[in-house]
């Protein structure tokens, strides 16, 4: 919708072919339905932030930025606002106003809505006629057009119409399909400890990834939450994005719950604590330092037997439980199927694609656009971002190279 918006600016005519009853579907659920327009950071710090094939991006960000993304809406009627992390959302926190913006946005511009399924990118000796099509009717068709920009989406969320379907067309035209895997998704656990505290969230704890090599691959602080599967909420789908190739490595999410105390202060808390429930037994001594849920795996780790007054409690065992408050570990066994996913990483080779234009190197008059491509961002309005600049580069290339 944005590259057509504003390829019809350049006068061309543009029809959307879209296979849902709605445009702009996955966008209206994006950011929990307020939508994370993008991050407002420089062009270099928004490469910085794209962990697969960000420099590819960088021409197309460079000419496209955050805050030309920001002013486009601004005047397309949506006043917007910066949030933490620099995160740009609009100011009614309704989705829903993005997606009327680009509706609009294409109106203005008397681009035309075709309501079917890509069935096929018709070419001619190495150039794109059209696209045969299937109407939402059940009828076959032909849009002819001397180009043609997939913009299909990944592999999540397939109820919005996101569901894959880009890659086949790609390939079907020579291009290499890099194989898709969930990305900024929940993440599964070894044993039951997560399912015993399902539904208890933590909040500003800090968490450290460790692979199997004892590498760090990400640190955060924010928020978390436990489930019946593992673990998810925001610092975990963001950490989802450094942990790849479950099948070749494992992963290790320590917890540090009191991120504010060093060891030191942390040991003289708990001391004060087993002071005032003295006559306690320990597994009801806990309630200042934990969360309900938490107490009985906290215990049950910590090998302290529960019913050990705390006045008993040995200075080992107490070096124990304090090391399970600066280091709960959560072993990763894998991530949530690709259908729970936020984004998708990988797609269609950026190695295929002009990073100028947006278009194929193989089939003239072919172009991509957002995450059908081989590139995937970190949470923060990122991944929008990329989907605008990949845009913005395809509309205002397409054609060009006719008219040569």
């Amino acid at each position: 919708m944005m590259a057509a918006g504003l390829a019809a600016e350049r006068g061309l005519s543009v029809t959307v072919l879209e296979r849902t009853q709605y445009t702009c579907r996955k966008l209206g659920i994006t950011g929990k339905g307020r939508c994370n327009v993008t991050n407002n950071a420089t062009p270099r710090e928004v490469v910085a932030n794209i962990p697969r094939n960000g420099k590819f991006l960088y021409s197309a960000v460079t000419r496209f930025p955050p805050q030309r993304v920001m002013e486009l809406f601004e005047s397309l009627g949506v006043p917007l606002k910066t949030e933490r992390g620099n995160r740009v959302f609009p100011q009614s926190d309704r989705a829903g106003d993005i997606c009327d913006a680009l509706r609009r946005f294409c109106r203005r511009g008397g681009v035309g809505i075709v309501r079917g399924t890509a069935e096929r990118i018709l070419t001619r000796d190495g150039a794109v006629t059209g696209v045969e099509y299937t109407s939402s009717e059940g009828n076959r068709g032909e849009i002819p057009a001397q180009n043609v920009l997939l913009a299909t989406g990944g592999m999540s969320y397939p109820s919005t119409g996101s569901d894959g379907s880009g890659y086949a067309l790609a390939s079907e035209l020579g291009h290499t399909v890099v194989p898709v895997r969930p990305s900024l998704v929940p993440l599964e656990a070894e044993g039951g400890d997560c399912a015993a505290m399902q539904g208890f969230a933590l909040k500003n704890v800090a968490i450290k990834v460790v692979d199997a090599a004892g590498k760090r691959v990400y640190e955060d602080f924010g928020e978390m939450l436990f489930t019946h599967f593992g673990v998810s909420g925001p610092m975990i789908l963001s950490a989802s994005a450094h942990m790849r190739d479950f099948e070749k490595n494992s992963y290790t999410v320590y917890i540090d719950l009191k991120p504010a105390l060093d060891e030191e202060t942390l040991d003289r808390r708990i001391l004060r604590d087993f002071e005032k429930y003295s006559n306690r037994d320990f597994q009801n001594a806990l309630t200042d330092l934990a969360g309900r849920s938490m107490i009985p795996v906290l215990v049950e780790r910590s090998g302290i037997p529960p019913e050990t007054k705390v006045n008993s409690v040995t200075r080992e065992q107490r070096r124990r439980l304090l090391e399970l408050f600066k280091a709960f570990p959560v072993r990763i066994t894998g991530a949530r199927p690709i259908e729970e996913a936020i984004i998708t990483s990988g797609g269609v080779s950026t190695g295929e694609i002009d990073p100028r234009t947006m278009g194929s190197k193989l089939v003239r008059g072919l172009y991509f656009a957002g995450e059908v491509i081989d590139l995937d961002a970190y949470t923060g309005g990122f991944n929008l971002q990329i989907a605008w600049s990949t845009a913005y580069a395809a509309a205002e290339s397409i054609g060009k190279e006719n008219d040569k």
